[in-house]
């Protein structure tokens, strides 16, 4: 039997249910699916049999499967999704992996319990690396699920496909289950774990099914019971009050009801102008975004080309991937983010030995001075890719940029190929010195997931930290003030292209601050602008200022609805 957690009455003042952190707006109101079993190692798994080499053999023949099943589904998505489907397979094919499989085969672990022990090692591994490397954690658990269902011949482990539109309750999501989740079937989800900048909050958002994370005593919601969703509020509220229900679902169908009529461009009521842009990862994604209400692309990230490669692509090879995005855009502007791997994003041919900490190691930026001429390499290719886009509008940006000295080099760089040059805002000390970032690039764009995790040093895979990676934490809204006061001073644009700009509210309060451009999942581009159509830009000034006031990210949430809505 379900027993409340929490009075959300404050809300409604007519239920009573869980809260969590609210990470997609709207509601889901359904009976409750779960994910399914995870596979189960068979009893006679240590029974002598087959050789070491036979047992590896499967092994990997188990993992490649695994790899192909999830490249084979990133091709059917886009953005974030296909990136995790894309990082997630290359975890499948991980050497180190395997090698430390083939180390406990020898020792006589079957293959299956000898793949638990491995990945629970590589784990621990990962865990002590910190940041976003500990957020892949949860991929790996899902390879080696995979892997053991393919070994064993069970079934794919995952969510099911429901037969009914439904609510789907978990845990904890692996990413690869999200991006493959049908918005038709289902209605929202909320998870005891993860956190508003995780990946399976940003995949959910991408796919705008609504969604709630760390919610505290969600395990008490059985399969199959009724429970009303918000992720708007937080609200989690199992059998709801019809009144309670008729009221949110109509207030979430009024809201998606602006949404699809609105159709930019971007503007507040009183004619306040917003660049309303998309964040893609290829020609797919860009083509998908080019029919939507949107002015541009605000992110493009262009990893996906080098992900899965042996070796650096040639500069012809990039020119062609990123000329099918300039072409599908068909002259609107795209910002244009260069190669941001290390940490979560590993390459074969990008080296970074010995680091403990991969997340305050060689990342972004940064891998340009272990590997010189990729970084003007991939300018090259970009370059070329312009001049074949005539007419095209080619933005620049640095990821991972710490210092002014950073920002000057790689300006230099970007403008001797004669494009705009921008760096991005990602860690404290370019907030700190976005004064004297400006005098070196034409413009700056707020990485809001990362700037949030290295300004309150918190892993968002933490779920007791959830609430200290939350983008409406006021200390890091206090950083984009920053950087936006900075951009005003110089007579020069500053954006923003982290979950904090797909948040209808939170981006209007980001418009508040003097960020001139709002940069998402293309999907959430619509409910964006339309809430922005609502307001004039005296209160979003307002809200902001409200927000500044507080000293917790709840408290400025309400502070923000209090204004604007």
């Amino acid at each position: 039997m379900w027993t409340a957690k929490k009075d959300v009455g404050a809300s409604a003042g007519t239920s009573v249910g869980l809260r969590g952190t609210p990470v997609v707006p709207g509601v889901g109101h359904g009976p409750v699916v779960r994910p399914g079993p995870v596979p189960r190692i068979p009893d006679d798994e240590a029974a002598p049999g087959k050789a070491p080499e036979a047992l590896m053999a499967g092994f990997a023949s188990a993992a490649e499967a695994v790899a192909v099943r999830l490249v084979e589904l990133s091709r059917s998505t886009t953005g974030a999704a296909a990136e995790v489907l894309v990082t997630t397979a290359g975890l499948a094919r991980d050497r180190g992996l395997a090698a430390l499989v083939s180390g406990r085969v020898e020792a006589g672990s079957g293959i299956c319990a000898a793949t638990v022990d491995a990945v629970a090692e590589l784990s621990d591994m990962f865990r002590a690396s910190g940041g976003i490397t500990a957020e892949r954690v949860t991929d790996l658990v899902d390879v080696q699920d995979r892997i053991i269902a393919r070994l064993t011949g069970q079934p794919e482990p995952g969510v099911p496909v429901p037969t009914e539109p439904s609510v789907l309750l978990a845990r904890d999501l692996a990413p690869a289950d999200t991006a493959t989740l049908d918005p038709s079937v289902v209605l929202a989800i909320a998870t005891e774990l993860g956190g508003p900048t995780s990946h399976t909050s940003i995949i959910a958002r991408q796919l705008g099914i609504p969604c709630v994370v760390a919610v505290p005593g969600l395990e008490g919601v059985l399969e199959g019971m009724s429970v009303l969703v918000d992720g708007g509020t937080g609200d989690v509220v199992p059998d709801p009050d019809p009144k309670l229900a008729r009221e949110r679902r109509a207030r979430s169908a009024a809201l998606a009801q602006a949404s699809a009529s609105w159709r930019g461009p971007g503007a507040t009521r009183d004619g306040h102008r917003v660049e309303i842009l998309a964040n893609v990862q290829d020609g797919t994604g860009a083509r998908r975004a080019a029919s939507m209400p949107v002015e541009g692309v605000g992110l493009f990230r262009t990893e996906l080309c080098f992900l899965g490669a042996d070796s650096e692509p040639a500069v012809e090879r990039q020119a062609e991937a990123y000329a099918e995005v300039f072409a599908a855009m068909g002259g609107r502007k795209v910002v244009v983010r260069t190669l941001d791997a290390g940490s979560d994003k590993p390459l074969r041919f990008v080296t970074t030995p010995g680091e403990t900490n991969p997340a305050l190691g060689m990342r972004g930026i940064r891998i340009a001075r272990q590997h010189p001429g990729m970084l003007e390499r991939q300018l090259d290719a970009i370059a070329l890719a312009a001049e074949q886009a005539a007419g095209g509008q080619v933005w620049v940006m640095a990821p991972m940029v710490s210092t002014v000295a950073e920002a000057a080099a790689f300006g230099a760089l970007v403008r001797d190929r004669g494009l705009l040059a921008g760096a991005m805002i990602e860690v404290p000390s370019a907030a700190l010195q976005a004064s004297g970032l400006m005098r070196h690039v034409d413009f700056l764009s707020l990485g809001t997931n990362d700037l949030a995790q290295y300004a309150l040093a918190a892993d968002r895979m933490v779920p007791a930290l959830s609430d200290l990676t939350d983008p409406w934490q006021p200390a890091l809204l206090q950083l984009v003030a920053m950087t936006a006061a900075a951009g005003l001073a110089a007579g020069k644009p500053v954006g923003a292209c982290g979950e904090a700009a797909a948040d209808p509210l939170l981006g209007c309060v980001l418009i508040g601050l003097g960020v001139t451009s709002l940069s998402m999942a293309s999907t959430a581009a619509p409910a964006v602008g339309a809430q922005l159509s609502q307001v004039d830009q005296a209160q979003c000034e307002e809200a902001a200022a409200a927000v500044l006031a507080t000293d917790h990210p709840g408290d400025a949430r309400e502070a923000a609805r209090a204004v604007l809505l």
